[in-house]
């Protein structure tokens, strides 16, 4: 607006005295509604004010007729008191008179004073009980003139509100009108500025065509100008490619001359390797001689193994019977006290369903308690509580059970052993907890592995006994002996077992590998030092790898090559299944012990735990039943006790 010459400030008053007009008509509006509100609403509540000004000198009132109530009982109290005493100390000279007479008289006396005593008692209860009839007709006159206050309300309220109907009707229409004609201002004005405006634009627009004409002008004579220097550009273009072709040509030439010299270099490795070969047939043969001298060994030891294992049997069949009359009593031993275990649980829950329903039956007397004095007595709205231990029924807390890592790697083993058939091997797959990440049959290859070579921490009488057994069961007792001298007997133990056995053997595989390459870099440098450095530039293979593996050495590790050497999970998942040679479990073994930081702990099950019951909450829900009325709710009967006594 600036910019086209426009005065801004003229605008802006011109829209402020606009908008005044209508916001003066509302202000008013609001203005008159408002002293009307006021109005009516004062004299609704002046009936409320009276009343409450009549309560007040009611209350006040009452207040002093008590006072007098309780002097005059208190007058009367202490006159019945001092006369009945009189009464009483005369008695004791009745029983000292002789004479007929004087005792006839006496009596009279004090039947007359009786008599008088109780004429004061019932002139006083009389007095009372007017005195009371005449609070009851105060009552009726009371409940008579509130009601009459509260028609007189109602009739004021409705007067008021036709009354602001019609206000408010009025005032909307006045506000209406005023802003039709301020709409029709506005209309007119926006109607001229519009028409000036799109003069404006029209001359603008003439003024833009004009230039535009100019400007296609300057830009054909710009064009041709292009095309003139385009043309020379090509043709220099042109002379600089051919020139660039005749080099290509040239250096073509030269490659073929290097790929001849390659080839000739190929063919002296291709002899170098066929001469490898010679050296590996002779030294296979030496391996045959060797194995051929290591066959008769085994067959000396076959020998020499029959005879021992003949002795072997003959002590099994003793120890056999003897394990199995051990285990018939350690059986009975167990079935004893999970019995014992259920006839306790059974005779808890029976005393605890005992003093429960007891207790609640308690608690729902002073339920019921609470409820009669709030709804009888004070007339206050009661609701039953709802707190977390009213429908609990029987013993709280839940069974705990622990998995041993026995029974674990018995699943384990089960699966896949061919035992029981295909339909029995199925069902032991779904119970079979898995150990996180690591497959079945690997797991199951390590658990035979370390049975079958750490025979040395089992007792020499248990290996005799178990000749007997079949191979499985054979390789669960072993199991549990070696776990029991390792001290391993949960499911995490057994985990970290196993996971140490292939992280051992990923960094033994990464080891070789790099072993093998820097052996083969080697073997190149020695055999053919002059076709190194061709090998370096063209890529043969395995060059590449040996320079990486070079550079990781020296530099400490980069790339892919450094990435697969530092992750020994990645060289285990490529492989379809981790093969463990025998010679390798005691030496994992060794190192799984001399890191194993578990806290020992003396006193554990031998097979498995007893259910045992979670008691953290048992004090917690007697404590709640013993205190089902809140503090504030019997401080609440107490005052009610006391208040009831005074009445």
């Amino acid at each position: 607006r600036e910019a086209l010459g426009e005065d801004v400030e003229l605008k802006v008053a011109q829209v402020e005295e606009e908008q005044r007009r209508s916001h003066k008509q509302i202000e008013e509006s609001r203005q008159r509604l408002a002293k009307l509100l006021f109005d009516g609403t004062q004299m609704v509540t002046n009936i409320q004010v009276a009343a409450d000004l009549r309560e007040m000198q009611r209350r006040a009132e009452e207040a002093e007729l008590k006072l007098q109530r309780v002097e005059k009982l208190e007058n009367e109290a202490k006159s019945s008191t001092y006369k009945f005493e009189e009464i009483t100390s005369k008695w004791a000279l009745a029983k000292e008179m002789t004479i007929p007479q004087e005792l006839w008289q006496l009596l009279n006396q004090q039947q007359q004073q009786c008599a008088l005593l109780l004429e004061e008692k019932n002139k006083l209860i009389s007095e009372l009980q007017q005195e009371l009839k005449n609070k009851d007709e105060q009552y009726v006159w009371a409940i008579k003139k509130q009601s009459d206050d509260i028609h007189l309300l109602l009739e004021r309220m409705e007067e008021q509100i036709r009354l602001m109907l019609k206000n408010y009707r009025h005032e909307l229409l006045q506000i209406e009108k005023a802003f039709e004609l301020e709409r029709r201002e506005l209309l007119d004005n926006n109607r001229r500025k519009w028409e000036e405006a799109i003069q404006a634009h029209n001359a603008q627009e003439l003024e833009y065509l004009h230039a535009r004409m100019r400007k296609v002008e300057e830009f054909e004579k710009q064009l041709n100008q292009l095309r003139v220097q385009d043309e020379e550009e090509y043709n220099s273009m042109k002379i600089q490619l051919e020139n660039d072709v005749q080099n290509l040509e040239r250096q073509l030439q030269q490659m073929k001359a290097v790929y001849q010299l390659n080839q000739e270099k190929l063919e002296y490795n291709l002899q170098v390797l066929r001469k490898q070969d010679e050296e590996n047939t002779i030294i296979r043969s030496q391996q045959k001689r060797k194995l051929n001298r290591l066959h008769s060994l085994l067959n000396n030891l076959r020998t020499k193994l029959a005879n021992q294992e003949k002795q072997f049997r003959e002590e099994n069949h003793s120890l056999a019977a003897d394990c199995e009359r051990i285990t018939g009593q350690c059986k009975e031993v167990q079935r004893r006290m999970r019995h014992f275990a259920i006839s306790d649980a059974e005779k808890f829950t029976e005393v605890w369903l005992m003093n429960e329903e007891e207790a609640k039956g308690l608690m729902r007397k002073a339920l019921d308690a609470d409820r009669v004095i709030h709804t009888q007595q004070l007339g206050l709205p009661w609701e039953k509580p709802r707190y977390w231990f009213l429908n609990n029924t029987g013993p709280l807390g839940h069974y705990k059970v622990k998995r041993m890592a026995t029974k674990l790697a018995a699943e384990v083993l089960t699966v896949g052993s061919g035992e029981g058939g295909k339909e029995n091997t199925a069902k032991v797959e779904g119970r079979v907890t898995p150990l996180r990440n690591i497959s079945k049959k690997t797991a199951k290859r390590i658990l035979e592995l370390i049975s079958d070579e750490s025979g040395f921490l089992i007792e020499s009488k248990l290996l005799r006994s178990l000749q007997a057994l079949g191979r499985h069961e054979r390789t669960l007792m072993k199991l549990d002996s070696i776990f029991a001298a390792l001290e391993i007997d949960s499911e995490d133990d057994l985990y970290q077992l196993v996971d140490f056995f292939l992280k051992y053997k990923a960094q033994e595989m990464a080891v070789s590998q790099r072993r093998w390459l820097l052996g083969r870099r080697r073997w190149w440098k020695a055999h053919c030092p002059a076709c190194w450095p061709s090998l370096q530039s063209q890529g043969s293979p395995g060059a590449e790898d040996v320079t990486d593996l070079a550079e990781d050495r020296e530099d400490g590790g980069s790339g892919a090559q450094r990435n697969k050497l530092k992750s020994p999970r990645s060289l285990l998942g490529s492989l379809p299944s981790v093969y463990f040679h025998a010679d390798d479990v005691l030496k994992i073994l060794k190192a799984f012990v001399r890191g194993f930081d578990k806290l020992r702990e003396k006193d554990r099950s031998a097979k498995e735990v007893l259910q045992v019951r979670d008691s953290s909450k048992d004090e917690e829900y007697w404590k709640a039943l013993a205190h089902v009325i809140p503090k504030p709710t019997l401080k609440l009967w107490d005052a009610l006790a006391v208040a009831l006594e005074e009445y």
